[in-house]
């Protein structure tokens, strides 16, 4: 009779461990039950005859070794040094599905047939053999032929078995199916994943890719999503089940990788057929578990096509549906070796539909409120800025993702001179960009009114800064309450005859000036206080001279890759694409948004560019006058003259005739020397008269015995405009007449024109 061999498997069934010196004999068995180890006997003969003639608890050992190779719902498996089977208990066979005699003497990975990574088990179960050091709850993956190829899981340990001479004998391990946890597993997994990347973005579009990318490959093989193209403009979707003419547009599509199969393109419209379960799906709101075949009658065409070279077996179509109204429907599929679908992962399907529905939901209302946002902004902006003689013009407008307050504006004023605005109000949305209209229809209210941009914009902070107030007196409960009103904005003038650009900031970007021989120069300019702050302090106004030719950029920071704050408030980089002055000015912008323009920067990316032209000298005439009462006569005769020398017609030249002559006559008897009298013929004509008194001419309304008071009356009555500007010498009062349009040789000719 020979020794039996005693073999070790630690932590089997527990996690205490006996010292060697505790394993002589078999007898010590139940010492090693009570602290949760297995012992394995090779020879079962041995170990009977060990039994029998040992004390009587040894006969417990055989027992337990029986009921664990007969009884045990835990599979284990006997491996020799060379890896071959040696002995498996009863629901290791059920695992496989074989008989013993069909696995004993093999080598595992002929035993085993289907595992996943046979190379790394392998290299797994050698790393226990050599080191001795046990792995536990390893997870390993096989498909199973007796099971139709479906995939299983098993968690495996591994213990390295040896005799009391320390002699390696071969491995132990246990197998415990956990099919049925990965699966939940991996349905929680894949839940959690569209949790956290789907509804990132508010874009109905970017949704939709983010649950196709969740899904794939973790749940799916094919993913789809077909929106209601209703929704995806931010309109309504109808509400209850579709009807057949409902189009629906292909959102989201992704295959896992090597797949091919796809019946139809991203951004296909198509409404539904009755027959399919999509059109079932839509019409009770009620996900469908489809088995597939190429020969199904419901399938098209290309979808057969698509069944057939993919090898999809199983289908679910899952409604995307929130409160009752049908927004879009999803499809998943999966083909060849994977799984197919069974009712728990229908139910997994409607969970992730609603939880994307809800952000479908949410990213259509904000598109709808994106688009009117958008629109209140766009009718609110110059569609065509006015054109100028002295300045030509190119602006850029990009919206930001949420919509904002970002204006531009171009404002003709007196004397040929030219205003440049560009402002941003914060916050998105169709508050902001209703704010910003008020804004922009105050600065051209001011502008009429020739003041100076540290003024105006002292003004506009005053409305600003009531806008504010009526804000923060609504509700508690409103949403406006709680968004405080600030608002940034540049305000230049550019003046033709002096050739200089005077401009003022509220809080907004420094402008920058490129000069004709390409050097560029941020002015030094203190920035002032946001609009509607409600202290601060006061705007200054900044001169510069500004050549002939010289370009004027204003914008708004997001033009800009990086904050000013980061930049040291140099936009260095908008400088080096403004040094290229001679392209025209749409290539020049074209250019600063193909190189600064960053997507990720939040608000409007506006750009105004403003390029000087010179005044023609000979559309300018200019004259001292004597402070006397004949300086009226001889201010007539200057301007007869000179409108005769620019061809202005004689009804235009006669009214001017009274103009001049009411102006200077008034500067006479109210106003002090010197006199100067300065006509310009541009888009208008312009009549202006300056004196170095600061006194404010009134219009009056004179009574029918009155001898005079009618001079001013005359002039707004003759005049298309006319107003009063002050400078640090004086004021210069001014009159504008609207010159007749010459008609283009190349133009049309006309009904009337023929008569």
């Amino acid at each position: 009779m020979g020794t039996p061999t005693v073999w070790r498997s630690v932590v089997v069934l527990g996690a205490v461990r006996v010292p060697d010196a505790a394993w002589p004999s078999i007898g010590t068995l139940r010492r090693a039950i009570w602290v949760s180890e297995v012992i394995f006997v090779a020879d079962e003969d041995a170990m009977r005859r060990t039994s029998a003639g040992g004390d009587a608890g040894d006969g417990v050992g055989g027992a337990i070794l029986d009921a664990l190779f007969t009884q045990s719902p835990v599979g284990l498996h006997i491996l020799d040094t060379e890896l071959r089977v040696v002995r498996v208990n009863a629901a290791a066979r059920e695992m496989r599905g074989v008989p013993v005699e069909g696995l004993v003497g093999l080598h595992f990975a002929e035993a085993y047939a289907g595992l996943s990574a046979p190379d790394e088990v392998e290299a797994i179960l050698r790393g226990v053999l050599e080191s001795g050091v046990p792995v536990r709850e390893y997870l390993v993956r096989a498909r199973v032929a007796a099971e139709q190829g479906r995939e299983e899981c098993g968690s495996m340990s591994v213990f390295r078995l040896q005799d009391p001479q320390g002699a390696v004998l071969g491995l132990a391990a246990t197998v415990v199916d956990v099919t049925e946890q990965e699966q939940t597993r991996a349905r929680m997994r894949a839940l959690n994943a569209v949790r956290e990347r789907v509804g990132q973005t508010l874009d109905v579009i970017a949704t939709c890719q983010e649950l196709v990318e969740a899904l794939v490959p973790g749940f799916a093989d094919f993913a789809m999503v077909d929106i209601v193209d209703a929704v995806v403009r931010g309109e309504e979707s109808p509400t209850g089940p579709l009807a057949e003419d409902v189009a629906l547009r292909r959102a989201a599509f992704r295959a896992r990788d090597g797949l091919q199969g796809q019946s139809y393109p991203v951004a296909d419209m198509r409404s539904l057929n009755l027959l399919t379960p999509y059109a079932q799906a839509m019409s009770d709101f009620r996900p469908r578990l489809v088995p597939l075949s190429p020969d199904i009658p419901w399938l098209d065409a290309s979808r057969a096509r698509g069944v057939r070279v993919s090898g999809a077996h199983t289908l679910i179509v899952a409604p995307l549906v929130l409160r009752g109204t049908a927004l879009g429907v999803l499809s998943l599929l999966r083909t060849g070796g994977s799984d197919p679908y069974n009712e728990d992962d229908v139910g997994l399907a409607v969970d992730v539909a609603s939880h994307t529905a809800l952000c479908i939901d949410n990213a259509c209302r904000f598109t709808r409120e994106f688009t009117i946002a958008a629109t209140v902004q766009r009718y609110q902006l110059p569609r065509y800025p006015a054109s100028h003689s002295t300045v030509e013009t190119a602006h850029l407008h990009v919206p930001g993702f949420s919509g904002g307050g970002g204006w531009f504006d171009s404002i003709p004023l007196s004397g040929a001179r030219t205003a440049l605005v560009v402002g941003e109000v914060a916050g998105s949305g169709i508050q902001a960009a209703t704010t910003m209209g008020q804004l922009r229809t105050v600065i051209r209210c001011l502008a009429a009114l020739d003041l100076q941009p540290d003024e105006l914009l002292a003004r506009l902070n005053d409305t600003a800064a009531f806008l504010a107030a009526e804000r923060a007196a609504l509700p508690p409960g409103d949403p406006l309450h709680r968004q405080p009103l600030s608002a940034s904005c540049v305000y230049a003038v550019y003046d033709p005859v002096t050739r200089t650009c005077t401009f003022a900031r509220a809080g907004h970007t420094p402008p920058v000036i490129t000069r004709p021989d390409s050097s560029t120069e941020v002015p030094d300019t203190t920035p002032g206080p946001l609009l509607g702050s409600a202290e601060g302090p006061p705007f200054a106004a900044t001169t510069t001279d500004l050549p002939h030719g010289g370009i004027l950029a204003l914008y708004t920071s997001a033009i800009l890759p990086t904050p000013p704050a980061e930049s040291d408030g140099a936009p260095a980089l908008l400088r080096d694409v403004l040094a290229r002055p001679g392209r025209p000015l749409k290539d020049l912008r074209d250019d600063i948004l193909r190189t600064l323009r960053n997507k990720d920067r939040p608000g409007d990316a506006v750009l105004l560019l403003a390029r000087t032209r010179p005044f023609p000298a000979h559309s300018l005439a200019t004259w001292l006058l004597d402070h006397d009462p004949t300086a009226a006569a001889i201010a007539r005769g200057h301007t007869r003259r000179t409108l005769a020398d620019w061809n202005v017609d004689e009804d235009t030249a006669y009214a001017a005739e009274l103009i001049v002559s009411e102006l200077v006559t008034n500067a006479i008897r109210y106003g002090a020397p010197p006199l100067q009298l300065r006509l310009i013929r541009d888009r208008t004509l312009t009549c202006e008269v300056h004196d170095d008194s600061a006194v404010s001419p009134h219009l009056r309304h004179a009574r029918t015995v009155d001898e005079g008071g009618r001079g001013l009356f005359i002039v707004a009555q003759l005049a298309q405009r006319w107003g009063t500007r002050y400078t640090t010498e004086g004021k210069t009062v001014w009159s504008e007449q609207t010159l007749p349009t010459p008609a283009s040789p190349h133009s049309e000719p006309t009904a009337e024109s023929i008569r």
